[in-house]
């Protein structure tokens, strides 16, 4: 039966439902991008607008500036005023002044005589006179301007300020005039400051308000003449309130706001600080810039709204071509849709209910030359296979799970067989490590750390005792696991056979004959480029009744320390069994009593763990040896198999790792024993 709410109408309902849920994300997306790229460009036309007029008020301040430094430096200047009442010196000097104030922007000059106080001013607009205009006195209060300035340190002062007596306000640029470090005056241009600032106030474009503010807020200048501040510092309590800038903003919030800009902006002369604020319920953009020849600030304030940022006339008839543009198109969609996959669809669904219901002799409609014909041919074909494959498919499980089942049943029982081996052999290379006779020998003046990365592993340390005094050593054969395990039952009876060649008292003639014995029975045929049959090794003799001890090492470093001082010992650059054959060669050192002595194998140094998963190191190591120097000896063992673990973490042990830590003190009697009692347990040694 044919309902309304078919698969026709839904796919065309639910394509115009993803139509209109994409566009409107979509319209919502464009349109905060569109605001986002507003904001972006009049933030960026609000900056460079700031920067340029700072600029250009900052070339005719520096200009003057210039003029004023130069006028001050002048020979001509010093001379005068060296000696005003030289007739022949005011003369040049007033020519020479003449030429400046020509230059200056206001066509006009002033200079104090400082031993006098006699003020000179000149102007294009005023008759030119040699005489001053007015006497300065400390006094009089609009003269403290003079006064505050030479008391400044510095070499010149630019000031803004309103010369009553000669009833002009003006930037001033006071430059000091000295002469061997005396002060002999004062000189410097200005500039009218209303006709000045009237030049950027002006012209503006739509939706900008340029305005000058000092370090307070207070409006300096800005188009609208009823907000500029009027008055002294003292007369401002009644003042307008709109003549502050942070009185504009409509929140609060913004005016603290505010405040953080413009220190900002104070620490930062020549850079733009840009500010979102409301004003007067309008969004503005706010563009500070700090003018540190004035002291004043220059804000740009851009209005969001009316500034012509980005043209968008273009807006709404780019939208509603677009709307009719994905209207067709969804049209068209849906047609095409409908008449070349709704239908054949259609029909293929009929087929295949047949197919379920009639069994695998249901013909499908195969006559289309296209994906849905080929669709149909698979059908067809698919309903021929399946039951054929269906079959074989439960037989080849049935006996695929039979094999597997075997399979798992010899594997476990050779992992079985495996791990017993390797435990046996575990047994058997504890065994021929020296514990015993460590124990019987030295109880108290040993600590072994022994732990194989697999159940056996290649590590194994040496010791050997005559009348004379003890071999103790460790040997770290290439490998580990079984391979390293069988290396070290080969390095241990080498060993032993060297010593019984050259006695235990010569660990570098030991070494020496080990690596000569290794390379007769390992290194032949093609077995060097083959199998890695290297070891490192530390060989340490000791003569407790002389106080001193011989050391030879492959590879391998003797650490000797008493809690406050730790010195390392190398020995030989190559290991045992290497390529490149070297003679390893004995080092005397004094054996000091309450000293730890520590020889271990890379596999505590090459560790991984820590936050980056490097390798324990040397730093370290030489650290924790010194830390706990003055722990017993079983206690130190513990404190590096801690320490250890709390590096490595939840990272495997990448290595076997073995430490051999002795120590002799100076009531030590673990020497005192009978000679028949070291040839019975060198002769068991040697067995």
């Amino acid at each position: 039966m044919k309902t309304f709410w078919g698969l026709r109408t839904k796919s065309t309902l639910a394509l115009l439902t993803a139509c209109v849920a994409a566009l409107i994300p979509a319209l919502l997306i464009a349109w905060q991008a569109l605001d986002d790229v507003r904001r972006h460009f009049a933030s960026g036309y609000a900056e460079q607008y700031t920067l340029l007029h700072m600029q250009r008020i900052l070339t005719p301040i520096s200009r003057d500036l210039a003029l004023s430094r130069r006028l001050a430096d002048s020979v001509v200047t010093r001379e005068w005023l060296a000696d005003p009442d030289d007739p022949r010196l005011r003369r040049r000097f007033f020519e020479e002044a003449g030429g400046y104030r020509e230059q200056f922007s206001d066509d006009a000059y002033f200079i104090v005589e400082h031993a006098s106080g006699d003020y000179h001013y000149n102007a294009d607009q005023q008759d030119f006179s040699s005489a001053p205009r007015y006497q300065l006195s400390p006094d009089d209060p609009d003269d403290d301007w003079y006064y505050h300035t030479i008391q400044d340190p510095a070499t010149y002062t630019i000031d803004v300020s309103q010369d009553h007596k000669l009833g002009v306000t003006k930037v001033w640029f006071n430059v000091k005039i000295r002469q061997d470090g005396e002060l002999l005056g004062l000189t410097g241009g200005g500039i009218d400051l209303g006709s000045f600032l009237d030049r950027y106030m002006r012209d503006s474009p739509t939706g900008l308000t340029p305005m000058i503010i000092d370090k307070q807020g207070l409006i300096q200048a800005h188009p609208d003449r009823e907000r500029v501040t009027v008055g002294t510092d003292d007369s401002l309590a009644g003042q307008d309130q709109t003549s502050r800038l942070h009185n504009l903003l409509d929140d609060p919030q913004q005016r603290d706001a505010l405040d953080g800009i413009l220190q900002k902006a104070l620490r930062q002369p020549g850079n733009v600080r840009t500010l979102e604020a409301s004003i007067q319920g309008r969004p503005h953009l706010l563009a500070v810039g700090y003018l540190q020849e004035l002291d004043w600030m220059l804000v740009t304030a851009v209005d969001l709204r009316a500034t012509p940022v980005i043209n968008e006339r273009w807006l709404w008839p780019m939208i509603l071509g677009l709307l009719a543009v994905l209207g067709v198109l969804a049209l068209v969609f849906m047609y095409a849709s409908n008449r070349l996959i709704l239908r054949p669809v259609q029909r293929l669904q009929r087929s295949a209910r047949a197919l379920a219901d009639g069994g695998e002799h249901t013909p499908l409609p195969t006559s289309r030359q296209d994906e849905i014909g080929q669709l149909s041919r698979t059908f067809s074909y698919m309903a021929e296979r399946i039951a054929r494959h269906t079959q074989d498919l439960e037989e080849r499980v049935q006996k695929r799970t039979q094999e597997l089942m075997q399979a798992n049943q010899e594997m476990q029982q050779a992992r079985r067989e495996i791990d017993a081996s390797i435990e046996y052999a575990s047994i058997i290379q504890r065994a021929i490590l020296p514990n015993r006779r460590l124990a019987a020998r030295l109880p108290d003046q040993h600590a072994v750390l022994w732990r194989p990365r697999d159940t056996v592993g290649g590590d194994v340390y040496v010791f050997h005792a005559d009348d004379q005094g003890y071999l103790i050593g460790l040997v770290d054969c290439a490998g580990h696991g079984v391979p390293g395990a069988l290396m070290t039952m080969l390095a241990r009876a080498i060993i032993d056979n060297a010593i019984l060649r050259h006695g235990p008292s010569d660990p570098a003639a030991l070494l020496n004959e080990t690596d000569r014995q290794i390379r007769a029975t390992l290194h032949t045929g093609s077995q060097l480029n083959v199998i890695a049959t290297h070891m490192d090794a530390g060989l340490v003799w000791i003569e407790p009744q002389a106080s001193r001890l011989t050391f030879a090492g492959a590879k391998m470093t003797l650490y000797t320390t008493d809690g406050h001082q730790l010195e390392y010992h190398d020995g030989g650059k190559r290991a045992l069994g290497q390529k490149r054959i070297m003679t390893y060669r004995n080092q005397a050192l004094p054996l000091h009593h309450d000293w730890t002595y520590t020889l271990c194998t890379d596999g505590f140094l090459d560790q991984a763990g820590g936050e980056h998963g490097f390798g324990f190191g040397h730093s370290r190591l030489h650290d924790m040896l010194q830390r706990h120097a003055s722990a017993p000896l079983d206690e130190q063992i513990a404190a590096y198999e801690a320490e250890l673990e709390g590096y490595r973490g939840n990272l495997p042990q990448r290595d076997d790792i073995t430490m051999l830590c002795f120590r002799f003190d100076a009531s030590s009697t673990a020497y005192r024993q009978d000679a028949s009692d070291t040839s019975r347990s060198n002769e068991k040694d040697a067995t």
